[in-house]
């Protein structure tokens, strides 16, 4: 028997049990109705798939301007908003010769800058651009060392291997996109209309190709799916493949801890943190053994680094029109973060029940972006997938990407230097965008922590089964998805 907001496939419907949804379903005949029978091909998920696919294909004719003109050093990129990393980055560590990321040939380095990003992104990186250069013909690149790397941008034959990079990178961003969908879909099975906020998301179409922050979504996605369905080993596998990829998957680690240490599920803790660290240092072996000086890049990067775009730490700076180090801001942010971990944690125990993943996940990765000293505008990726499945409200979801919206269009204004007054006054509006990007996380960040001490709020919960059993292992496969998806 289903209840007063499920369809008659036992779906939680958005008609049924969102606001904003059933607001707007009006239009179009109102909500489902007890005699609709659905469609027996077009299930949730597959509606879902097919809308993260368009979605994510608008965000590639976004970016199409900038396609045209090869992504040459021009406001033009700023103008239309359709910065992408990938181009750039193809030409300027050693891509378009083939050169190993991890290298360490004086010749190379002589060349080219060491890839600043973590080993999964590297070694993608590495293989985009050896299909690029099959699929353009490009010949042997690495005759190309011979020729100074200024003439080698903006030729037509780089130029031509800077379009199909981009194109390669972005197709399988796009199979990301579809399978992060699928997997959000799959976490709670009562309710995959949740992850409609993920494939119909602004912020997905805007940011999606800016830099490779998918491959490590969709590692985050699953790990979220393999937790509901009480598989550890390879929820850590995914957290382990997603750090080596970006570092924020390794933050998922302690939600799971709050919840194993609450339910003394001791040897899921054990199973999932080890089986991250075994599946991390796997990945990074062979680029620590091929070069450690280059592969301690990325950390020497980050940490060197002062106050960057769309932090606090930069409106801070220029507010007070004084330099920031990067030491200073690395004690203050990692500090700042463990207290926010610290809070996170006492939320997580004194919760009247076990927390769902996504929330606590959600909780921790804001915190490391609030007072991270860096906050690019492709960041707010890291979030989406946890975001959508911790305040599953679309007025909320609205709310929040609107927010981010405002930071992406500020972003780039900002870096074309049109919001510079005329009388070289500061940016005031670029810091107005800063701060209502970060209000706009905080209230999805109060919503969830107040979902989870008072868990009537949540609406996960506020539809899943009424009484909860007395010991986790007697929970059937249904409840336990519902309760800690």
């Amino acid at each position: 028997m289903t209840g007063a907001s499920e369809d008659p496939a036992g779906h939680v419907h958005p008609t049924l049990d969102d606001p904003v949804v059933t607001a707007l379903s009006d239009g179009v005949g109102g909500p489902v109705g007890s005699r609709s029978a659905g469609h027996v091909w077009w299930t949730p998920t597959r509606v879902l798939v097919l809308l993260a696919a368009v979605f994510f294909a608008l965000g590639m004719v976004q970016k199409s301007g900038c396609y045209q003109r090869h992504w040459i050093y021009d406001e033009h990129r700023y103008t239309h908003m359709c910065y992408s990393d990938l181009p750039y980055l193809y030409t300027g560590r050693g891509l378009a010769e083939l050169d190993w990321p991890y290298s360490d040939d004086p010749q190379v380095r002589a060349r080219y800058e060491v890839m600043e990003y973590p080993v999964g992104i590297a070694y993608f990186a590495y293989g985009a651009a050896w299909v690029t250069q099959k699929v353009t013909g490009a010949g042997d690149v690495h005759a190309r060392a011979d020729q100074p790397t200024g003439d080698l941008v903006g030729t037509g034959e780089v130029n031509k291997e800077l379009r199909a990079f981009v194109i390669v990178n972005t197709l399988v961003f796009a199979a990301l996109a579809i399978l992060s969908a699928w997997l959000l879909a799959g976490v709670n099975p009562r309710r995959p209309w949740d992850a409609a906020a993920f494939a119909l998301s602004p912020a997905l179409v805007l940011t999606g190709i800016i830099n490779w922050d998918m491959l490590a979504v969709v590692f985050v996605a699953g790990a979220l799916f393999t937790w509901a369905r009480g598989r550890p080993l390879a929820t850590g596998l995914l957290i382990g493949i997603g750090t080596a990829t970006k570092l924020y998957p390794l933050f998922l680690l302690g939600p799971i801890a709050i919840i194993c240490l609450r339910e003394r599920r001791y040897r899921d803790l054990a199973d999932t943190a080890l089986a991250a660290a075994a599946s991390w240092f796997v990945l990074n072996a062979p680029a620590y053994l091929g070069g450690r000086t280059e592969w301690k890049r990325f950390w020497e990067f980050n940490s060197e680094r002062g106050p960057d775009l769309g932090s606090a730490w930069l409106v801070l700076s220029q507010i007070r029109h004084t330099t920031i180090t990067a030491g200073t801001v690395n004690h203050w942010s990692w500090g700042l973060f463990g207290l926010w971990c610290v809070a996170v944690a006492v939320v997580g125990f004194r919760a009247p029940s076990t927390p769902r993943l996504a929330q606590l996940g959600f909780l921790v990765v804001a915190g490391f972006l609030l007072v991270n000293k860096v906050y690019s505008p492709q960041y707010v990726l890291w979030l989406l997938p946890l975001a959508v499945l911790a305040r599953p409200r679309w007025r909320d979801q609205l709310v929040w990407q609107a927010c981010e919206v405002l930071y992406f269009a500020s972003v780039w204004w900002y870096l074309q230097g049109d919001l510079q007054p005329s009388d070289g006054q500061d940016v005031g509006f670029y810091w107005v965008a800063v701060i209502v990007r970060m209000l706009g996380e905080l209230y999805l960040v109060v919503l969830v922590v107040r979902d989870v001490l008072y868990p009537e709020h949540d609406p996960v919960r506020s539809g899943a089964p009424s009484r909860a059993p007395d010991r986790p292992d007697q929970r059937n496969r249904a409840e336990e998805v519902a309760f800690h998806a």
